[in-house]
């Protein structure tokens, strides 16, 4: 019986996509290190797929600005250097302030009460050291930019806090436990329930504007 053309190519975009949330889980969680080049036979043997699909994830990485094609080396592991993470942070602050001034209004008892669960668990996480923080960090901020409604800008946010995550994580592999991480995270909490949406854009602001000074020490392309 043969396949059909439909078939075929929902196979193809399916395997794509799954080489795709590999190869970024990999990348957020810091496997491949900046400059480390990605080869397709390793990976597909290792996902259990041929190596089309997993060049196609490459080009889609690529897009992300989590790797680099390059003629004579193939897939490199794409850096940051201190200036581009200091922008990334400035485009963070910009679209997130959007964010969530589109959300505030949306908000609901229920995310609020989601919101001091993860922060509560933000909470333990550092204390205890766990790797776990940067994960709970994300959701914490997923959980209100989604609220936004905006796919375009959804999936922009996203995109940086996949390239960000490394280097977040190599900062709390620094540090004990997040400095004041609670109380910045509370504060902004309370600005998105006062209701007022030019005040929680503001405190978004100025909360993901102060962290690449803190991740400089440790997260410079040098470690």
């Amino acid at each position: 019986m043969s396949i059909s053309t439909g078939t075929t190519a929902h196979l193809a975009s399916t395997a794509e996509q799954e080489a795709y949330l590999h190869l970024q889980r990999a990348l957020r969680t810091g496997r491949y290190k900046p400059g480390e080049r990605l080869i397709p036979e390793e990976i597909a043997a290792e996902i259990g797929m041929s190596r089309m699909p997993v060049r196609e994830a490459f080009r889609r990485l690529a897009a992300d600005g989590l790797v680099t094609l390059r003629p004579n080396r193939g897939c490199v592991v794409a850096g940051l250097t201190l200036d581009e993470i200091h922008e990334t942070f400035e485009i963070r602050s910009v679209l997130e302030g959007l964010a969530v001034r589109l959300a505030t209004p949306k908000m609901t008892a229920e995310v609020f009460e989601e919101l001091e669960r993860l922060l509560d668990r933000m909470e333990r996480d550092g204390q205890s050291g766990s790797g776990d923080w940067v994960s709970r960090h994300q959701q914490f901020h997923g959980l209100i930019f989604n609220l936004s409604e905006r796919p375009k800008l959804i999936r922009q946010i996203t995109a940086l806090h996949v390239m960000i995550e490394p280097y977040m994580r190599i900062w709390f592999d620094y540090v004990s436990k997040p400095l004041s991480a609670r109380e910045e995270h509370q504060t902004l909490i309370d600005a998105v329930r006062s209701g007022d949406p030019d005040h929680a854009e503001a405190v978004m602001r100025e909360h993901i504007i102060a962290t690449p000074s803190l991740l400089a020490e440790y997260a410079s392309p040098g470690r």
